[in-house]
């Protein structure tokens, strides 16, 4: 009894440690917040804000690219059908131009007639002709280009019935746009030999008044318009044409005298136009017109219709040489065989104011071109080319370039890099042996 009352008394009399342990027991015992949800589910909204409202659904991946697939179809979809659409508008202009285009295919694919439109008539009607034929009242079919017609141009005709089918865009005659030397000739003047004199009249003739006309200008006088280079077979009346094509930046249309001969009458005359219209388009120009005695003759009785062709060509020529009509920047030249056999209204002055003759090579102009077609050839020591230069035969210079060229041909066959005297020798028997007896007598008997 005795110790149990100290220690009570001792626990009550301790107010401070009392004070302490009601102050744990109001902090242990707080009251929580109250919940937001009664139970595991919400309370439910009511009225008609809550009946209108939609739930919030967040779609997962898959669903997301499930819809921008379908979108994506459905504007495949959207285009499908416009172009269908379109396609269905458009088929019967489609097939309309499809009939027409054959139509026309069908007109311009059969064989079409090349004429010459003389007069429009109105924009429907023409009066054309052709070649072979007289002037005919035709038709101008609707799908040709009106604004491009005009008197004088070529056109195509249908084959039958003969309306205008078509245009020729290109004016030029396909022959004489031939005749244009697109690439120049190699030759130079240095490839020529021993013709110092003709090179220098020649270039008076020619070159110097298209490079530099003021000084005919300044000294009172016109021009030369033309030359004619005459003289033997192979003295080198072509190769000097050749020449000046290579150094001169002049167009050069080069045309043999016996293309001016056409088969139909007319036609010649008119090449001989069309050949100095298309020089006067691309002057400064220069025409070389080789064998001109192939329709450059003497006028006489003709008493075919082909001589008289011929005749009618050859007028055409002189009056395109020096005619009412001036030439400008264009210049001729003409190169024969046969000078006497042309006619003196051809060689005249006003129309060929220089005549440039072409001799037989003399000694240093044989040195010269020995010099010129051996400078490439490999030659043996024993080659003595002073025999072949002091020769009394008469070489041309084409005879030369032949003797050169033969035994090279010699050295070549007895499997030789070196060309001998005895080559040369035997080259100029075989020249000299073809070119004087020819054939052996009695051969062909």
């Amino acid at each position: 009894m005795g110790q149990g009352t100290p220690g009570g008394m001792g626990r009550q009399g301790l107010p401070g440690e009392r004070k302490q342990d009601g102050d744990k027991k109001e902090k242990k015992f707080e009251p929580a917040a109250p919940p937001s949800r009664v139970g595991r589910r919400q309370r439910k909204q009511k009225g008609p804000e809550a009946a209108a409202r939609l739930p919030t659904v967040t779609p997962l991946t898959k669903c997301k690219l499930r819809l921008l697939k379908l979108e994506r179809i459905k504007d495949y979809l959207l285009m499908e059908e416009e172009f269908v659409a379109s396609q269905e508008r458009l088929k019967p202009h489609e097939d309309k131009n499809e009939e027409d285009r054959s139509k026309v295919d069908d007109l311009r694919g059969s064989p079409m007639s090349v004429g010459n439109l003389e007069e429009l008539i109105d924009e429907n009607h023409a009066i054309v002709s052709s070649s072979v034929g007289p002037e005919y009242y035709v038709s101008i079919l609707s799908f040709v280009d009106k604004d491009q017609l005009e008197p004088g141009c070529a056109i195509l005709m249908h084959n039958k019935v003969l309306s205008v089918v078509g245009l020729l865009q290109d004016e030029v005659d396909p022959m004489v746009s031939v005749m244009k030397v697109e690439k120049a000739p190699l030759e130079s003047y240095a490839d020529i030999g021993g013709l110092d004199a003709q090179i220098q009249e020649i270039k008076e003739a020619v070159e110097l008044p298209l490079t530099h006309p003021e000084l005919y200008e300044d000294i009172g006088i016109k021009p030369p318009k033309g030359v004619i280079l005459y003289g033997e077979p192979g003295t080198g009346k072509t190769l000097l044409a050749k020449a000046v094509a290579n150094s001169t930046s002049a167009t050069f249309l080069r045309v043999v005298g016996s293309e001016l001969i056409q088969k139909y009458l007319g036609d010649g005359p008119k090449l001989v136009r069309e050949l100095f219209r298309v020089a006067d388009d691309l002057s400064p120009s220069i025409v070389f017109i080789d064998e001109i005695d192939a329709v450059g003759t003497k006028r006489y009785d003709a008493h075919s219709g082909g001589e008289r062709e011929i005749q009618r060509t050859m007028l055409e020529l002189l009056n395109q040489l020096d005619g009412f009509d001036s030439r400008g920047d264009v210049k001729v030249i003409l190169a024969t065989n046969k000078i006497e056999s042309l006619d003196p209204a051809l060689l005249r002055p006003g129309r060929i104011d220089r005549k440039i003759e072409f001799p037989l090579p003399d000694i240093k102009t044989r040195r010269r071109i020995f010099q010129i077609h051996t400078s490439r050839m490999t030659l043996a020591e024993d080659v003595n080319l002073e025999e072949f230069v002091m020769t009394k035969d008469e070489f041309s210079g084409a005879d030369i370039k032949a003797i050169c060229t033969e035994a090279g041909l010699l050295a070549l066959r007895e499997r030789r890099m070196k060309v001998t005297h005895a080559d040369f020798k035997k080259a100029k028997e075989k020249v000299m042996f073809k070119k004087k007896e020819g054939v052996p007598e009695g051969l062909y008997m």
